[in-house]
């Protein structure tokens, strides 16, 4: 019987650590890589904002940048709906690099085509569509969630200059944008407005660029320059505007009186009025101002608040108030109108007398005086186109005689009619007494009269005018009887023409008698000698 072959002997090898094989290279190189990529994007990834608008237009997930300064630093990654539905939340990733940017006061806002305030702004995103532009904050506070702006800041954060508040009473023609002007120069813009809390009037932010800013101070004037402002002088028509732009879109200007110019600078957000014209801007402003009334018993249509007070020529107040009142004693209803005087007008400002305050240590014992010497308030016409009435001061001393009432509160002051209220009134007291004339009887007394004066013609006609005809007929003859007479043919003309030659020869015979005495005169008594022949 034939064995097996016998099979080799197993021979036991202990094991060997584990090695990497070279086809595992690849992939673990890879991971690594991937890794790396991971981490690099974590640790490069900036900070993601939310910001928040009143609507979506012009926002795109993944699509709207985010610039600054025309540089994209962020992506707009998310747009919902806010969960009350009032508003869109644009969610936003921004590169590192913008990390230290994200501030409390950073403002954000959607660039589009604009048209405000004579400015055109965002033409470039009608191509490129729109983009959040955004401005970076002065606080140190971070922030990641914000409110978007609706309307573009006026100017960034970092440009030079500083801003102001003004106070108007109505918005006029200006907006967002509107310039602003120094003698004629564009020096700054209106950066927002806001109707204040009580609805009295508006509140206007402005910012005056640098180096313009430092010409404000705390005694500027702020007003309306848009439009044209039309002036009717004594000089003729002036025209005044500040620019082409200003006529079209309105603007403000501002300017410091020449004895303001030494004043501190303005600080930063101080609170300046805002006048309607330059006239009323540039106006001085009194350190002194008297209140006191004139109770008028005319008409004052025509005057109105603000119209001067003139005392020969020179406004010494203006209009504060007018108003009716019913006196129960008299029973007559009396016009009030209440003025601001300014004393200081009245005292000396020429150059080489002292300047004063008050006139005289005493107003209420200057006022009497003045009254008792005839000082009165009168209404006089300003203008025979507009109608306007103006306030009159000046002495009449042929006034009735009147006194201050210091006991009213403010003091009223005498008035005296005015020219055309005197010819009224004395046109009232002429027809008052025509009315109580007997018109009646004296029209009775009048047909009467005339009655008479009719029979006394008819009598006249009858007897004189017979007579009178005859004495007419026999004066015609003799007139006619003379003309015959005078005629040069007549025998009275040629009787006169003999008469009068006979004078000529007889007044040549006593010449020559004359002349012959003058020679002889002893022929008087000799009488004429034959030598004399």
């Amino acid at each position: 019987m034939s064995h097996p072959p016998e099979l080799p002997e197993a021979v036991a090898e202990p094991n060997r650590r584990w090695r990497i094989q070279w086809i595992w290279i690849v992939p673990v190189v890879a991971v690594l890589v991937g890794i790396w990529l991971a981490v690099q994007a974590i640790l490069s990834q900036g900070p993601t904002i939310t910001i928040s608008f009143k609507t979506g237009e012009g926002l795109e997930a993944g699509k709207t940048k985010i610039k600054f300064k025309e540089v994209d630093i962020g992506v707009v990654k998310k747009v919902a709906l806010s969960q009350d539905y009032k508003r869109v939340i644009a969610t936003a990733e921004l590169t590192r690099d913008a990390t230290d940017m994200l501030v409390d006061d950073t403002r954000f806002w959607v660039v589009r085509p604009r048209i405000a305030g004579g400015t055109v702004s965002g033409i470039s995103t009608l191509l490129s569509g729109a983009f959040i532009g955004m401005d970076i904050g002065k606080t140190k506070q971070e922030r990641r969630d914000y409110t978007g702006l609706e309307v573009p800041p006026v100017f960034a954060s970092d440009v030079p200059g500083r801003e102001f508040v003004l106070k108007a009473t109505d918005l006029g023609s200006v907006d967002v944008g509107t310039p602003i002007y120094f003698r004629r120069l564009q020096v700054g813009q209106v950066t927002s407005f806001e109707l204040d809390k009580d609805g009295g009037g508006i509140t206007l932010h402005v910012f005056i660029n640098a180096p313009y800013d430092r010409y404000v101070n705390s005694d500027s004037r702020f007003w309306q320059a848009g439009g044209i402002d039309v002036t009717l002088g004594t000089e003729g028509v002036q025209i005044n505007t500040q620019s082409v732009v200003s006529i079209l879109v309105g603007g403000l200007a501002f300017e410091t009186p020449a004895q303001s110019l030494n004043q501190p600078e303005a600080a930063s957000n101080a609170v300046f009025p805002l006048f309607a014209t330059r006239a009323d801007a540039m106006k001085l402003r009194e350190n002194i101002v008297e209140q006191f009334a004139f109770d008028f018993h005319g008409s004052v249509r025509g005057l109105v608040v603000g119209a001067p007070v003139d005392f020969r020529g020179i406004t010494v107040g203006e209009v504060s108030a007018i108003y009716t009142r019913f006196d129960p004693v008299t029973r007559r209803i009396s016009i009030p109108v209440e003025v601001k005087l300014f004393p200081e007008r009245f005292t000396s400002r020429y150059a080489t007398q002292p300047k004063g305050g008050r006139l005289g240590d005493d107003p209420h014992a200057l006022a009497d005086f003045l009254v008792a010497r005839g000082l009165r308030a009168q209404l006089k016409t300003g203008s025979l186109i507009t109608g306007q009435l103006y306030i009159a001061l000046d002495f009449f001393p042929d006034a009735p005689k009147a006194q201050v009432n210091w006991s009213r509160s403010p003091p009223e002051l005498p008035t005296t009619p005015s020219g055309l209220q005197s010819l009224q009134e004395s046109l009232t007291r002429i027809i008052a007494r025509i009315d109580g004339l007997p018109l009646e009887q004296i029209g009775q007394n009048a047909q009467q009269t005339l009655a008479g004066t009719s029979q006394l013609m008819r009598n006249l006609n009858t007897q004189v005018v017979p007579q009178a005809k005859n004495a007419l007929t026999a004066a015609q003859a003799t007139l006619d009887s003379a003309n015959t007479a005078l005629q040069p043919d007549s025998a009275l003309q040629q009787d006169t023409s003999d008469a009068i030659r006979e004078l000529a020869r007889t007044a040549a015979s006593f010449r020559a008698l004359s002349d012959y005495l003058q020679r002889h005169p002893e022929a008087l008594l000799r009488g004429k000698t034959e030598d004399a022949k």
